[in-house]
């Protein structure tokens, strides 16, 4: 009866190490599917960036996510109509190629934390070159007006429309990092992110539902599709995507929102996405990693040099807490040419990037001391019990959220 159960208990195990293998295999083929599936884009990064020949998980990197609000895939062919359905969006004729989403987040040397910084994307800065013509505007806008110029020029000099297109998307994309890094002070910029909005429907859609936390009910049925309640609760990806795009109440007469609020939401976004993936079983799904993969290659783009293999090991550890979001700070709000900008401190804004990017190195703190005391009288040592991380609400877009814990945002 003995080895009868010893054979039994060697037989599970068995089919336990099976399983783990076959589970991490599965992981690991879907990540170098997507490495070299993925549309990859050879474009010039800032000086100073990180060679990308080096191992990401080595040192320091840098990355720009940039979220377009255009309405096609990378390859510049309309969504299928499902999909605009899902996200209140209208067709591929409406939309242009603003980088409405811009994250700045840095990985520090050595697994310290990171910091996720936003640009709010109506933000009046100086171009890095001229696009269009134009030397000063919307932050949002340098991509899009390079965009226009470009294609133009290539298709005036005979170049076919499908080169003259990813070649024009690839000098956007330049000319909107290198702005960025001017802008936040000449910062590296290693690798970049670009999404559509319907790789955030997409990747939403294979791991929902999505857990998020709001302050109070909101409704925007006319723009985003919005129509939540106050507190946590779940969402689907349609549902997901109103979350991410509400930048107004429109029927709610006490709820003011602005569009700092809807990049705070976006944060909040990645932190519950976070939260999300890492439970293991969305890795070892091959059904939802096959969704994020086939999403990936057709509504995301890196640079050439950017290692998902890396990247994967990074976020693992990100997951878990290791990250805190910041926005950056507007004066004021104003009109300049006829059209609604942020009015900005640039040199208080690079003070904060700075200071974000290089935080001051903690002391240890003295070790107290005590008089002794009676062995005999002395409370017996009680350890506490572990609590979950409680949820915090964020009402100013300017209070750093740290990732770990679903917050609660407006």
């Amino acid at each position: 009866m003995r080895r009868n159960r010893r054979r039994v208990f060697l037989w599970i195990a068995g089919v336990i190490v099976v399983a783990l293998v076959i589970s991490i295999t599965v992981v690991i083929v879907n990540l170098v599917s997507l490495n070299s599936g993925i549309h990859r884009s050879t474009i010039a990064m800032p000086a100073g960036s990180a060679d990308p020949g080096v191992p990401q998980n080595t040192g320091e990197v840098n990355i720009l996510v940039m979220g377009l609000d255009s309405r096609v895939d990378e390859n510049g062919n309309p969504y299928p109509q499902a999909i605009y359905d899902a996200i209140h969006a209208e067709d591929a004729s409406v939309g242009g190629y603003n980088t409405n989403v811009l994250m700045y987040v840095h990985i520090p040397a050595g697994g310290g934390p990171a910091v996720g910084i936003s640009i709010p994307r109506d933000d009046y800065v100086s171009y890095a070159g001229t696009p269009g013509g134009v030397s000063k505007g919307k932050i949002k806008e340098a991509y899009g007006r390079e965009m226009d110029a470009k294609l133009t020029e290539l298709v005036n000099q005979g170049v076919p429309q499908d080169q003259a297109y990813q070649q024009a998307r690839d000098a956007a994309r330049e000319e909107e990092i290198q702005t960025v890094s001017q802008f936040l002070g000449g910062v590296r910029i290693d690798h970049f992110v670009e999404v559509t909005m319907a790789a955030f429907y997409e990747v939403a859609q294979a791991v929902q539902p999505i857990t998020v936390c709001l302050n109070h009910a909101t409704a925007d049925p006319q723009y985003s599709g919005a129509n939540f309640v106050a507190g946590m609760q779940q969402l689907n990806a349609s549902q997901a995507m109103a979350f991410v795009r509400q930048r107004r109440d429109t029927v709610y007469d006490a709820v003011s929102l602005t569009d700092l609020d809807r990049t705070r939401r976006q944060q909040a976004f990645m932190i519950s996405l976070a939260v999300k993936l890492r439970d293991a079983s969305t890795f070892t799904n091959f059904g939802t990693m096959q969704t994020l993969i086939d999403a990936a290659k057709q509504y995301i783009a890196l640079d050439q040099g950017f290692d998902l293999l890396s990247l994967a090991s990074d976020m693992q550890r990100l997951s878990g807490g290791n990250i805190t979001f910041q926005t950056l700070p507007v004066e004021r709000f104003g009109t300049i040419g006829g059209e609604s900008v942020n009015i900005v401190d640039v040199n208080k804004i690079q003070a904060i990037v700075s200071g974000l990017l290089n935080p001051p190195t903690p002391t240890a703190a003295p070790s107290p001391t005590s008089a002794p005391t009676d062995a005999a009288s002395a409370p017996a040592s009680v350890s506490p019990e572990p609590t979950a991380p409680a949820t915090q609400s964020y009402t100013d877009s300017q209070q750093a959220m740290p990732s770990g814990a679903i917050p609660c945002v407006n």
